[in-house]
């Protein structure tokens, strides 16, 4: 092999052989090999060449399928105003304990109020608003909070 530090040759002769040798469909170690360069070097001359591409040589042991794209679930409504019979506008004053407190609209303006349909019990929501309310939490998030698995920390500041 050449010196790592010095630049191949490509006389006349040794072009010639490479050209041969590539098309022969020989691998580039085993030009490389037998020119005494690198397979490295066998790549670039073919490419500044222009030599006709060859199929890899690696072949992919499984076919791997297209995987239909999984499809987001559209999210639910979430109730508004709207869904509330006319008239059903309830503000703060006027909420019990069995009325679900989900706030809508803007605070500070005229429109703000609350859900007011019945609550479910021992919640201070509505069916509805329960449902946006509480997501249940992945078996992976439950392990970190329970301390099973310690979370990923970054390595942005040194302990002093």
């Amino acid at each position: 092999m050449s010196d790592a530090t010095s630049a191949v040759e490509w006389t006349p002769d040794r072009i010639k052989v490479l050209i041969a040798l590539w098309e022969e469909g020989l691998p580039t170690s085993e030009i490389g090999r037998r020119l005494g360069v690198t397979k490295n070097s066998v790549v670039g001359k073919v490419h500044r060449l222009g030599l006709k591409k060859r199929q890899s040589p690696i072949r992919q042991t499984s076919v791997t399928t297209a995987q239909p794209k999984k499809v987001k679930k559209a999210p639910t409504p979430s109730p508004t105003a709207a869904t509330l019979p006319s008239g059903d506008v309830v503000r703060l004053e006027e909420l019990t304990n069995a009325m679900c407190c989900w706030p809508e609209g803007e605070p500070g303006t005229p429109e703000f109020h609350f859900c007011g349909k019945a609550s479910v019990p021992d919640k201070p929501y509505c069916d509805a608003h329960c449902a946006r309310a509480y997501v249940k939490v992945s078996k992976d998030k439950k392990r970190i909070v329970s301390g099973s698995v310690a979370p990923k920390v970054s390595n942005d500041t040194e302990a002093a």
